[in-house]
């Protein structure tokens, strides 16, 4: 009974040091590594250089809005990528509760506090501003995704993608 418990005992060490080993490979290998979603869009009109926010369940209010500082990608104003046929490349973090605001990107940088959700509110130009939106899953597991994406966009492929609007 004793020798019984004790090789239990080895089994069980052994299958935790072992499943321990498997997380940090995983991790290491970057097989679920986080990072930013790969978003696809079009919207009604031209909105490229309109500052995104994003609206609440019923969009009577602004959810999530960036500081003025909180709007480069890069090192650069966070303007979505220009795809094929209209489609654009999130580089700002949208969802299907964006709506567009009035003020460019330009414009919102150079103000000297970000202003607050209630004032955001009232300079929405569109609260219901996209025609198609699709997730790519994780941003890292495209090799060139503005390639790719034309591609499947060229092909009517689109929607390989998870289709979210």
């Amino acid at each position: 009974m004793k020798y019984l418990l004790n090789g239990l005992a080895l089994i069980f060490l052994f299958m935790i040091t072992d499943s321990c080993r498997t997380a940090q490979k995983q991790m290491s290998t970057g097989t679920s590594a986080p990072g930013p979603e790969l978003i696809v869009y079009k919207t009604r009109k031209d909105y490229s250089k309109n500052v995104p926010v994003i609206l609440n369940a019923d969009r009577t209010a602004v959810e999530s809005y960036p500081g003025i500082r909180d709007i480069y990608y890069q090192g650069q104003l966070a303007y979505p990528t220009q795809l094929e046929q209209g489609y654009l490349l999130d580089n700002r973090g949208i969802n299907t509760g964006v709506a567009f605001l009035k003020i460019t990107y330009e414009a919102y940088a150079v103000l000297s506090a970000t202003p607050s959700s209630s004032e955001l509110y009232k300079m929405i130009e569109d609260k219901d501003p996209l025609l198609e939106m699709y997730s790519g899953g994780n941003r890292s597991r495209w090799t060139d995704p503005v390639a790719e994406l034309n591609a499947l966009i060229r092909t009517g492929s689109l929607d390989r993608l998870t289709r979210l609007k």
